[in-house]
């Protein structure tokens, strides 16, 4: 499996590194790469295909869900559906820390770039719903 990084941590530094900018769609999408990679490596028994299913169906909903956020019909429906991202990251956030728990992964190191990648994730539609909020709110005085 190749190598993963998380470009928040430049911004975090400062600027990104050039060529490079932040890209949720992108983030979303390689988190849910490695959600199928890490379910493909679970083993082939009883619980780790009910931990599987369950990680893989929540851990590659956010990156199609956010895509649904980008066709929002009104600023409520935006905020809505980037809350229904954050929700669909808590669940495999769980998942993952099973996982890890259990030791299920022979890539240890991959679980653990997902369940900090879920934790950033996590935080970013956190602000972007705060930020969401404001502007919808900024916006209804102005009407």
């Amino acid at each position: 499996m190749k190598q993963r990084t998380s470009n928040l941590r430049e911004l975090r530094a400062g600027a990104p590194l050039p060529g490079r900018r932040f890209d949720l769609e992108e983030r979303l999408l390689e988190f849910a790469a490695a959600i199928i990679d890490l379910c493909e490596a679970l083993p082939r028994t009883r619980a780790g295909g009910h931990v599987g299913g369950q990680l893989l169906r929540s851990g590659t909903a956010p990156y199609a869900n956010h895509g649904e956020s980008e066709s929002a019909e009104s600023p409520d429906d935006f905020i809505h559906k980037l809350k229904i991202c954050l929700k669909e990251l808590r669940e495999p956030r769980r998942w993952l820390r099973l996982v890890e728990r259990k030791e299920w992964c022979s890539e240890m190191a991959d679980t653990k770039w997902a369940l900090a990648e879920a934790e950033e994730l996590i935080h970013v539609f956190v602000a972007s719903i705060r930020t969401a909020q404001r502007n919808r709110t900024r916006g209804e005085g102005r009407t």
